[in-house]
């Protein structure tokens, strides 16, 4: 099992997540992370520090919410390894919470 970065973080990309991965797998597209589930070791460290509570364990992804799991497996294969902790984008608390970003995903 892996875990899922979700719909709450496109607009809001907080980077708390990355500070505490011990592997390495969030990969960053201009205004969404991801993770990489071949590098997700499932320890759970990112889910808590995620300010949007964008993520989850596969197994738990909210409904309506599926089609992270493909897309996070997708991006990942493209965006660029992210190590460090950046600022949020600069809208982040106008977005975070509204519903059905999905629309607005830069790839």
């Amino acid at each position: 099992m892996t875990f899922v970065v979700t719909d709450n973080c496109i607009l809001c990309k907080y980077t708390d997540c990355v500070e505490v991965c011990p592997v390495d797998c969030f990969y960053e597209g201009p205004n969404f992370l991801v993770i990489n589930p071949d590098e997700c070791i499932d320890c759970a460290l990112c889910e808590p520090e995620c300010p949007a509570n964008a993520i989850f364990s596969e197994d738990e992804i909210p409904a309506g919410q599926e089609e992270f799991i493909k897309l996070n497996e997708e991006l990942s294969q493209s965006w660029a390894n992210i190590t460090e902790k950046k600022d949020a984008m600069i809208d982040h608390k106008k977005w975070d919470g509204v519903a059905g970003k999905i629309q607005y995903l830069e790839r």
